[in-house]
């Protein structure tokens, strides 16, 4: 039975305690009278499916939203005035960290880690030689060697999202009215190799230790149960329950986000290696990847995976033409093109699909509707004299809701209005229409939800039994594990390691991403500086 504990943080006065917290948008919940307590020195989880809650209740919490009338909310025993305004979470000794960092790239890291205080203080220059020596005593502070004269852009993405958190604790500790303050992390896990999650998780247990209190916003229970002390999980605007996180099994989590015990999808490994090649890839280089050969048979799903900066995620863009490639090959059923000259619209022509990993930036187009989005590739279809159709395209995106359980079923919605995992299902029947020859995805499943994810895993199983070939690449590799045939580890550009049958596990494809840092190539020698990049 899952080991439900009630909100009342344990011991202390709570350093955040929400009452009877409800909003509505037009006539829909997206929270029904949600209570929750946060204790001080807690690190407490934040679970629930796409569209569950969390990001509403996260936005009442930075002052974006309005509750509805009855809600309460204190900060440390004292009643907070409703509703917030934007600038009061940072006066209560609230900060957020959101999944995209809100960082700039070409600034130093000095200037990310200041740049709040330089824009609100009135002094008319800033002693630079202070705040480096402030900026290095923090980073000390937390055992970071980050270089505060660095480009941000010059950084690993996990020294980066250390940058984001501690510059958001910093930000707590300049406040004197908050003496124990709330961090909340939202999704800030999805864009790090395993290694990054670990340094992460040990700086958010000195946080802890110093005092404050970390909301841990994520869709991984894996990490959820290693990282918080307890746990809350939103169903459809609700609490569906706080658990005690180390008492918890994953099904008991996954139990609680669903509402039902979910049979988790597991492919079986199939072995192709007696069937003929239908894709041969041969000397694919890129700005990474470096004479890469692989080869694809009909129906198999490959996986590509490496830490961060191995090249493996650039395969997928160099074989669309959506990245230009600086030599290679690809033939299909015998039929020989050269990798440099595709384009998108020529590889969508000989039968490859990409399926990038931003969903509203080169997957989906967010202002238009999910009907809009669903049939751009197909539009002549819908084309009568000239004109299109609407309403048959309407009708055509209906039942692919239907068929791929996108929720709302709402065709004109615009796409950006859906959780991520429904607009991913809304992008992935975009493609699988095609029934493409070779469907290639890039981090399929990132920021979905456990039930979405299932849905995916079936619809790529189904296509791939009715023929289509699948490359996935992915750091994800309970993903992997669940739904590949082979695993393809890459390292410094090149592939290092072929996982097959029972080698296929969530434990062996991470083993051998950390071992690939350290490993030979293929060619027997180390790859060039350019290919030991992390970033």
């Amino acid at each position: 039975m899952t080991p439900i504990v009630k909100i009342q943080a344990p011991g202390k006065i709570p350093a955040l305690s929400i009452r009877h917290l409800t909003k509505r948008f037009g006539g829909a919940l997206a929270l029904n009278d949600v209570s929750l307590d946060i204790a001080p020195g807690e690190v407490h989880g934040l679970l629930g499916h796409n569209g569950s809650g969390k990001s509403t209740l996260i936005k009442i919490l930075a002052g974006f939203h309005t509750p509805e009338a009855g809600a309460e909310i204190s900060v440390n025993g004292n009643p907070i005035p409703l509703p917030m305004s934007p600038t009061d979470p940072s006066r209560l000794g609230i900060a957020f960290v959101h999944q995209h960092l809100g960082l700039i790239p070409s600034l130093s890291v000095l200037e990310n880690l200041r740049l709040s205080a330089f824009s609100t203080q009135s002094h008319w220059s800033i002693n630079w030689r202070l705040e480096r020596r402030r900026a290095n005593e923090l980073f000390k502070r937390f055992g970071l060697s980050i270089d505060p004269g660095a480009r941000l852009s010059e950084l690993t993405q996990v020294e980066r999202a250390m940058v984001a958190i501690v510059r958001a604790f910093d930000g707590l500790q300049s406040n004197a009215a908050s003496t124990r303050g709330i961090l909340v992390l939202d999704e800030p896990t999805p864009f790090l190799p395993r290694t990054g999650v670990n340094q992460l998780f040990d700086l958010v247990r000195a946080i802890v230790a110093q005092g404050s209190s970390v909301i841990f916003v994520s869709h991984d229970v894996d990490e959820i149960i290693e990282i918080t002390d307890r746990a809350t999980i939103l169903r459809d605007g609700v609490v569906a329950g706080t658990v005690d996180s180390k008492a918890a099994s994953n099904d008991d989590f996954v139990e609680l986000i669903m509402g039902r015990r979910v049979k988790v999808f597991q492919t079986k490994h199939r072995d192709f290696s007696d069937q003929p090649a239908r894709f041969k890839i041969e000397r694919l280089s890129g700005s990474i990847v470096e004479d890469a050969a692989l080869d694809i048979r009909r129906g198999e799903i490959v996986g590509l995976t490496g830490l961060i900066g191995s090249g493996f995620d650039e395969i997928p863009y160099l074989l669309s033409g959506a990245d230009p490639a600086s030599g290679g090959m690809v033939s299909i059923d015998g039929v020989t093109h050269q990798v440099r000259q595709l384009t998108p619209h020529f590889a969508m022509k000989i039968g490859l699909s990409l399926l990038p990993s931003e969903r509203l930036a080169r997957a989906g187009i967010g202002a238009l509707s999910v009907a809009e989005n669903m049939t751009l590739p197909v539009l002549e279809r819908f084309r009568t004299r000239g004109f299109l159709n609407w309403k048959a395209i309407e009708r055509w995106a209906n039942d692919q809701n239907i068929a791929y359980e996108v929720r709302p079923n709402r065709p004109k919605l615009r796409l950006q209005s859906l959780s991520g995992g429904n607009q991913q299902k809304v992008l992935l029947a975009k493609w699988l229409q095609l029934k493409p020859i070779l469907l290639m995805l890039d981090e399929p499943t990132q920021g979905v939800d456990v039930g979405a994810r299932q849905k995916i895993y079936e619809a790529l199983n189904d296509a791939a039994s009715a023929g289509t070939s699948i490359l996935c690449a992915s750091t994800d590799a309970e993903q992997l594990a669940q739904i590949c045939d082979r695993v393809l580890v890459f390292a410094r550009g090149r592939i290092v390691c072929e996982l097959t049958g029972d080698e296929i596990s969530k434990d062996s494809i991470t083993e051998q991403c950390l071992r690939s840092a350290s490993m030979k190539t293929s060619t027997g020698g180390n790859q060039n500086d350019r290919n030991s990049r992390t970033n």
